[in-house]
């Protein structure tokens, strides 16, 4: 597959909670990162992709899963002219890479991510 699934977030209003379920039920260690107005802890299964657990107020609770692409802009535009919405993006991610947020024309969200290279 050209473009695999790279990185999966949860964002969650209780991350201890969420740590301890998924610790428990799949083992996964979490590494607490300080990111100024959030702590942003990650995780990295022994095969697959890993990704981050994360609480910002007033947004809901769910999972966004991110696909790998070499250039965020033009993945973006070609988003853009198949119907998607731009929620956030192209942003950079200081010392990580790009990031673009956005729901297909089924109004599924979906984030894309280009690493620094």
């Amino acid at each position: 597959m050209s473009n695999p699934f790279v990185h999966l977030e949860l964002c969650t209003p209780d991350t201890a909670k969420a740590k301890a379920f998924y610790s428990g039920l799949f083992g996964w260690e979490f590494k607490d990162n300080d990111m100024g107005p959030m702590i942003y802890s990650t995780f990295q299964p022994s095969s697959g992709p890993g990704g981050g657990v994360y609480s910002l107020p007033g947004l809901p609770t769910t999972w966004l899963a991110y696909v790998g692409v070499d250039d965020i802009k033009a993945a973006t535009e070609k988003a853009k002219s198949l119907g998607a919405t731009i929620y956030k993006g192209p942003d950079k991610i200081p010392n990580i890479g790009w990031f673009t947020v956005l729901a297909d024309p089924t109004g599924a969200t979906i984030a894309l991510f280009q690493p620094k290279k």
